[in-house]
């Protein structure tokens, strides 16, 4: 039976060295783990690398002769033990001899005294180690974007570092057309699961304590959806009615989709769309959930020959592709894969979805531009550009209790008992 401890190092190190994703590799770790290990198993990943460039520098000068990069998995055991000292209640010896005894597991008998000796450093030198370190270290942020944060959010800096390294909060969202909220409020108060509403979505509830989906009252029938806050915000924005034709675009894996389906089930048609046709296949799974049903299509949504035949539509979401950095709480290998000149492509990216996919909605209609990015070049910049190319474009100013106004779109920021970090603007297409 292979070692949690190990697993996590081996899954790290290929985050880093390959820049591969962490949804793509945490399962691939924990498959030969046994189901009691796995909870430690995606802690450690999942903790390592919210602290990674904080734990990174304080025992950078502790690897005196440096690594290889194909003993990347030492390198991140160490970094393993190091966040079990300071970040959780493990005790001592035991976060020191797991990584002892790991990097022998790893077949690397050599590197076990340099783990030793590392990790009984950090016991005693903690304090010293992160004494002088940079802002963005300290932050566990890499330089670039805690730079780019920090210019455009000066005053929300400090609250958005502590979310993003904080544990993200269990969001549901109600499918409103089986039962209300404090109805199901009380269901769950009677299993003896805390939970409240959330402050802004009207069918939002928030757990105290993340459990199994199975173990939610009538997940299986449909009645109950695991979604963030900020997400469930879109159905309020598109102004849906009956008889619309509508159009998520970038859909996967289906939120949207059914939150949409269950704010209006009258709706004349949902398309789908997303250039993942494996990814569609979730959405599937999630409406057949829900008893919901809609048009699912895998294509380019920027290649309009490839999908569109020419009928448009009342309302068009776009959950647009982005750097995901509202979200790093739940995605922290973005930390270390998301670099500076990904940003510009994104850009450009975001730009040709939002050109494209104007062509598609009726005059009158209503098209809401969404990312889960904390970066104005990617928000509020990318509004002002399009309606500058856009002379039948006008932006509808939101008129809201959540997030903060930019220029009529608006901005929500990481909370750490609260949403996520989100970005909504509304447009429609003048007559």
């Amino acid at each position: 039976m292979k070692c949690p401890r190990v697993a996590a190092a081996r899954c790290l190190a290929s985050i880093a060295q390959e820049g591969s994703s962490l949804s793509r590799q945490l399962p691939r770790g924990e498959q030969d783990l046994d189901p009691v290990q796995r909870p430690l198993y995606r802690e450690l990943c999942y903790g390592t690398l919210r602290y990674y460039w904080r734990l990174d520098a304080g025992l950078k000068p502790l690897f005196s002769k440096g690594l290889k990069p194909k003993d990347s998995d030492v390198k991140m055991l160490i970094l393993i033990g190091a966040y079990q000292l300071f970040y959780t209640r493990i005790p001592p010896h035991a976060a020191i001899n797991s990584a002892v005894e790991g990097c022998r597991s790893l077949g690397k008998k050599w590197a076990a005294g340099m783990a030793n000796a590392i990790l009984r450093r950090c016991q005693r030198e903690q304090d010293s180690l992160f004494k002088d370190l940079k802002p963005a270290a300290e932050a566990a942020f890499p330089a670039w974007l805690y730079q780019a944060i920090a210019q455009a959010w000066p005053d929300q800096l400090t609250g958005i570092m502590a979310a993003s390294n904080a544990h993200p909060p269990f969001c549901l969202r109600l499918n409103r057309l089986h039962q209300d909220r404090n109805s199901y409020l009380q269901r769950l108060a009677e299993q003896e699961m805390n939970a409240s509403p959330c402050e802004f979505a009207r069918y939002g509830i928030r757990l105290d304590k993340a459990c199994a989906v199975d173990k939610l009252p009538s997940f299986a029938d449909g009645h109950i959806s695991v979604q963030d806050e900020a997400a469930q915000l879109c159905t309020e924005l598109l102004d849906l009615h009956a008889g619309q034709r509508v159009l998520d675009a970038c859909a996967a894996p289906g939120g949207k989709t059914g939150a949409i389906l269950e704010a209006e089930p009258a709706l004349a048609e949902l398309v789908a769309l997303d250039i993942d046709e494996q990814r569609l296949s979730r959405i599937s799974d999630n409406l057949q959930r829900l008893q919901l049903n809609a048009s699912l299509v895998a294509a380019d949504a920027a290649d309009l020959d490839s999908w569109w035949d020419g009928r448009h539509f009342d309302r068009i979401l776009l959950d647009a592709p982005c750097s995901a950095t509202g979200v790093i709480r739940r995605n922290p290998d973005i930390k270390l894969n998301r670099v500076v000149s990904d940003i510009a492509p994104l850009c450009r990216l975001q730009a040709s979805l939002l050109d494209q996919l104007w062509q598609c909605l009726a005059p009158g209609g209503v098209f809401v531009y969404a990312t889960c990015s904390l970066l104005p070049v990617e928000n509020e910049a990318q509004i002002s550009a399009f309606l500058s190319r856009q002379a039948e474009a006008e932006l509808l100013p939101i008129a809201a209790d959540w997030g903060v106004d930019r220029d009529g779109s608006r901005q929500l920021f990481p909370q750490e008992q609260g949403h996520d970090g989100f970005f909504y603007a509304v447009l429609r297409k003048k007559l």
